[in-house]
């Protein structure tokens, strides 16, 4: 009645395979088209793409890093910035 034969099994796993990659290719479309509705890059991955680097210096009173562009004071009263 239901004989699996090699030739039936075989097209069955690339049928899977195919909807497989086939979803993962929707999913990427679908990141991608969100990502440039964003104005951001369509190419970066779909972790959310890469975040804006920005660099940082080092208090010399409280040796934190604050990011250098948008260093503000911070509570204590010998604060340089």
């Amino acid at each position: 009645m239901l004989g699996f034969s090699f030739s039936k099994i075989a097209v069955l796993i690339g049928i899977v395979v195919a909807i497989w990659y086939g979803f993962k290719l929707v999913g990427r479309l679908d990141q991608a088209r969100k990502q440039q509705k964003r104005g951001g890059n369509p190419t970066a991955r779909a972790s959310g793409g890469a975040p804006e680097v920005e660099d940082t210096v080092q208090c010399p009173v409280c040796k934190a890093y604050v990011v250098a562009k948008s260093a503000g004071p911070c509570d204590r009263p010998d604060c340089p910035y």
